[in-house]
């Protein structure tokens, strides 16, 4: 565009000058206000196409689509959001801290590094949104007329993806203590399917967000004897999904999904946090059937070192993982997973041929947004490419979240704790079930 304007004024006073040199005046002095208002005419189309204009923005007409399409996923009742933002009356009062937050890029939460990668969840809101944003708060934050105001949007109560096609949850309520540390809890559940089942996307809910800090449900294989605990340790099981501080529902591409067999039951890893009252909760996951056919299944896999020792006082201690492809694989989705001393993490594809690649940064790890990339297309890792994952922790007093500056830090299971995984999704590349189906 600055190009474009550039040409423009070059090509008045070239003209201009011409018409000067021929002594034709009038036409000249014509011609070169036709020029100017041409020109003015393109300035304002440079102000339309980089955001507000001196046109007033309105809650109704320009501020409650961005909300409604971009924040209502957790801004609404009964969501994580601590207000909802549906309505005029319930933004208004947050206008100015709206405002920080998404020139801050703080809001939606996003912690990859736009510089690797593209990703289908990206949660970034554009510049042009950002920018509308900000001029009706500068504006005053009017309301505008309410015949602007876009549809509410639609939700099923309880679920982000919809109503589920089954919900299974804990068989009874789990007593969590006022104060004190709770263990893992494990509780095996039957599904009742009376056949095999593709799942396609899954959500994991909790009852008491309060005392839930995150659940993984394991499916576990028919026939297994082990339970509980023993049978995640075994790693006969796989894991179906996960709820954690900031994570959104697990979804798979198309004509992918997860398998739970006949006679297959799901284990729910619970980890409870008091905070001071006694309190009761019943997890539960709603699942989402595939409605076509399956190509591929999707597998779960870890980058994972449990064998560190971070120094204390250490504000960047530097601990690696990895994983060797031992097929043709495709990544669906990456996420990295540390504790309160999380600093920073990254995925490295390194290939058969000594190229690397970034699949994924996040420079500023944040433990309470837990976040999933999904690829918007499946990345393509050749056998024998080794995913490395390095993670940095901050043991420091510069750390507000460390518990404890002063002690080593080891691998464990509760938030004072650390771990290092990187998870991460992935379907055989050459597999087609539909092509296995078809030969027999």
């Amino acid at each position: 565009m600055n190009q474009l304007v550039s040409e423009h004024a070059g090509l008045s006073r070239s003209l201009s000058a011409a018409l000067r040199q021929r002594k034709v005046w009038g036409f000249a002095v014509l011609y070169r206000s036709a020029l100017v208002a041409g020109f003015a005419f393109l300035l304002s189309c440079i102000g339309v196409a980089s955001g507000p204009t001196n046109r007033s923005v309105t809650f109704s007409r320009d501020i409650a689509p961005i909300l409604y399409n971009r924040c209502a996923e957790c801004h609404r009742p009964g969501e994580v959001a601590p207000m909802s933002l549906l309505t005029y009356a319930e933004v208004r009062p947050w206008a100015r801290a709206i405002k920080e937050k998404v020139v801050a890029r703080a809001m939606p939460p996003w912690l990859a590094d736009p510089a690797y990668g593209h990703f289908e969840n990206d949660r970034r809101l554009s510049q042009p949104e950002i920018d509308s944003i900000a001029a009706w708060v500068d504006a005053g934050a009017p309301k505008g007329d309410d015949k602007d105001l876009p549809p509410l949007p639609k939700f099923e109560p309880g679920w982000q993806l919809g109503k589920p096609d089954a919900v299974i949850q804990l068989q009874d309520d789990v007593e969590v203590p006022a104060e004190g540390v709770v263990p893992y809890k494990y509780y095996t559940v039957a599904t009742g399917f009376k056949e095999d089942k593709w799942v396609r996307a899954a959500e994991i809910r909790p009852s008491n967000r309060k005392v839930v800090h995150h659940v993984i449900v394991f499916v576990q294989e028919p026939g297994e004897k082990a339970e509980g605990e023993a049978a995640v340790r075994s790693g006969r099981g796989y894991k179906l999904a996960g709820f954690a501080p900031g994570e959104q529902p697990k979804v798979y591409p198309a004509g992918t999904a997860k398998l739970i067999k006949v006679g297959a039951t799901l284990n729910f890893q619970m980890h409870y946090t008091p905070n001071g009252q006694a309190a009761k909760d019943r997890s539960y996951i709603g699942l989402y059937f595939a409605k076509g056919p399956i190509e591929k299944k999707v597998l779960t896999g870890t980058a994972m070192n449990a064998k560190f020792v971070i120094p204390p006082g250490d504000g960047n201690y530097e601990v690696r993982s990895s994983w060797t492809a031992p097929d043709d694989v495709r990544i669906v989705d990456l996420m990295p997973h540390m504790h309160l001393r999380g600093k920073d993490f990254i995925y490295t594809a390194v290939y058969p041929d000594g190229r690397s690649e970034v699949l994924l940064s996040v420079p500023r790890y944040d433990f309470n947004w837990q976040l999933l990339y999904r690829p918007r297309q499946p990345l393509l890792l050749p056998r024998g490419t080794r995913l490395d994952c390095v993670a940095h922790f901050d043991n420091s007093t510069k750390n507000k979240y460390n518990p404890d500056a002063t002690k080593e830090v080891r691998w464990g299971p509760q938030t004072w704790e650390e771990m290092m995984i990187g998870w991460f999704d992935y379907v055989l590349a050459n597999e087609n079930l539909l092509d296995r189906a078809s030969s027999k």
